[in-house]
């Protein structure tokens, strides 16, 4: 018997399996990967990718608006904003022209217990914050109008600051391929008519389902990164820092330099680390979330389950550990659930898009086509109304299965894309 503990929250559960039912699918780590430390990161800094050096684009009298990403993700903010900080300052930008802005999206706001954990409390007291609203128009420039027809709409900040620098994390993304990068922009920072616009992208309306070319760990002609990309064009950000980071949030790598470039080499690299081949899909998959942030609410859980799809048969039965200690993550989100099924949902889609319709839609196709069984803090009845089964433990979840039969564990199950080997090449589902 083997004893591995799943994340859940801001703690863990243990599970002790037997290796001959179930194979453990996790990320690929390097022999040298480990929390990098501050000169390591500003070494990484200092050797930019496709960019000139920072100090060489920043300069005394310049403004600075710093983007990072909100509490539903884990970056290494911290320690990044810190070291960035200070090295504006050092290249002569006073404290008071620097500015942060939380891409946030169509999120909720974040809190200033939130602000104190990711900036730290030296950063949080020192440099001014700026928070986004998605549905305040006045918040807003219209920067033009992309060749698609996407409405360009952005927060204003953007465009009053002599540069803009994007941080983040660079992981799979379910339908824009990857995390990080563009998005910070958008839909990290734009209007929600411009969100609802590049992610409805997303789905294929004249043939149903996924646009082809959207999926996890796709960027080649996929119509919502592409998207995504012209608007951040228009607001050319001048440096990016992307990192990837591990299961306790620490950086243990760092991509810097232009925003394009060095944020494709990040998804190259995550692609060939975080992806798996397996020789077929099993009857059970075993999945968390991998705990706080990443469970932080049912949305951004969802993930998780999208990849745990990847490894399980269809029929076959999926148990998701994800505490959800926000909820739902949105207080409306349950509406998309009085359709009958997944087909009358994308109907309903196709005369009225909502981003979390989507995310709705296919969570309820995932639902329909596994046993899906809940382990987190939502209520039974609002688990049974998306179509899954709940439970408050793993042992609860567990029992309901019958037989003895073979499995997949997943414990950081938004961080590896399984993919089954085949003749062909290594094929993944779209849902």
């Amino acid at each position: 018997m083997s004893l591995i503990h799943l994340g859940y929250g801001r703690g863990s559960v243990a599970f002790e399996y037997e290796e001959s039912r179930y194979r453990l699918l996790a990320p690929c780590e390097r022999e040298d990967e480990r929390a990098l430390s501050d000169a390591e990161i500003g070494a990484a800094i200092d050797a930019p990718i496709g960019s000139a050096p920072l100090e060489e684009k920043v300069s005394e009298g310049d403004s600075v608006l710093i983007v990072v990403s909100d509490a539903t993700r884990a970056t290494a903010s911290a320690q990044i904003v810190n070291l960035l900080v200070r090295r504006l300052i050092g290249a002569r930008v006073a404290p008071a022209d620097i500015r942060i802005i939380f891409a946030t999206g169509i999120h909720r706001a974040v809190t200033s217990a939130e602000k104190q954990e990711l900036l730290s409390p030296f950063i949080a007291q020192r440099i001014r914050t700026l928070d986004h609203d998605a549905y305040d128009k006045e918040a807003h420039v219209h920067l033009g109008v992309t060749e698609r027809g996407t409405q360009i709409e952005v927060n204003r900040a953007l465009k009053e600051h002599t540069h803009v620098i994007l941080t983040g994390a660079v992981g799979f993304h379910y339908f824009a391929g990857f995390t990080g990068g563009r998005k910070s922009v958008c839909p990290g920072l734009a209007s929600a008519r411009t969100v609802e616009a590049t992610h409805m992208l997303a789905l294929d309306f004249e043939r149903g389902g996924r646009r082809r070319g959207v999926g996890t760990g796709l960027l080649e002609e996929n119509a919502v990164h592409e998207e995504c990309e012209r608007v951040a064009e228009m607001v050319k950000p001048t440096f990016l820092i992307n990192t990837v980071v591990d299961e306790e949030g620490s950086a243990v790598r760092v991509y810097a330099g232009d925003w394009r470039a060095a944020h494709r080499r990040a998804c190259e690299d995550y692609l060939e680390d975080h992806s798996l081949s397996i020789d077929s899909r099993r009857d059970v998959v075993i999945a968390s979330a991998g705990g706080f942030p990443w469970d932080i609410n049912l949305i951004q859980a969802h993930k998780a389950l999208d990849m745990a799809a990847q490894a399980c048969r269809e029929g076959g039965q999926i148990i998701l550990l994800a505490e959800c200690s926000d909820g739902l993550g949105r207080a409306d989100f349950l509406k998309w659930f009085e359709e009958d099924d997944s087909r009358a949902l994308e109907d309903r889609l196709r005369h009225g898009y909502e981003v979390n319709g989507q995310t709705a839609w296919s969570l309820l196709v995932k639902a329909e086509k596994f046993r899906v069984h809940l382990v987190s803090r939502l209520t039974d009845e609002d688990v049974r109304r998306m179509r899954m089964i709940p439970s408050r433990t793993l042992a609860d979840a567990l029992a309901k299965i019958e037989g003895e039969p073979e499995g997949y564990i997943m414990p950081r199950g938004a961080s590896l894309l399984p993919r089954v080997r085949l003749e062909s090449g290594a094929q993944t589902l779209s849902f």
